[in-house]
């Protein structure tokens, strides 16, 4: 199984739970793992939680985006208002290939809200990509020091496709 990991994480607590999820992928086959770095990202993140509430899209580089080498596709981000970081909203609009890919979605959040709306965005926008199976999980940033946790968490996701 070859396995792609996009993420993007401001304060590296997202960034924490893609490579845990890497570590379990490359037991199973190979694993890429990817932060998104925009070039347009503000240094506030009150600037930054407001774009994403209003469905901001972030200027990207044109790398990874086709997908058609990967057998699954996990895109992981922080809840910022309710909502995917526009790096993620970005990726979404642009990636290629996805047409009956599994996927994960995985995001990290402070204080809850928003979490399940966040992960609906993301699992709709697969769908319409042609996503085959899309599952997730979700981590709290106290618990993403927590590897047994992580893991936990990773491995329930990952039972729906019998990896």
């Amino acid at each position: 199984m070859k396995s792609l990991i996009i993420y993007y994480s401001y304060t590296g607590n997202t960034g924490k739970v893609a490579e845990i999820l890497k570590g379990i992928l490359s037991q199973k086959g190979q694993a890429e793992i990817h932060r998104l770095k925009p070039t347009d990202e503000s240094n506030n993140f009150f600037v930054q939680a407001a774009g994403a509430f209003t469905g901001k899209r972030a200027k990207l580089p044109e790398e990874w985006l086709d997908l058609s080498g990967y057998d699954l596709v996990c895109l992981g981000t922080p809840v910022w208002a309710f909502a995917p970081t526009p790096a993620i909203n970005t990726y979404l609009d642009k990636c290629r290939n996805l047409d009956g890919k599994d996927a994960i979605c995985f995001v990290t959040y402070a204080s809850g809200a928003g979490v399940k709306r966040c992960v609906n965005t993301m699992i709709e926008k697969l769908k319409q990509k042609g996503a085959f199976k899309i599952s997730s999980f979700n981590i709290q940033q106290g618990k993403v020091g927590d590897a047994e946790f992580v893991e936990q968490g990773i491995k329930e996701a990952l039972e729906m496709f019998s990896v």
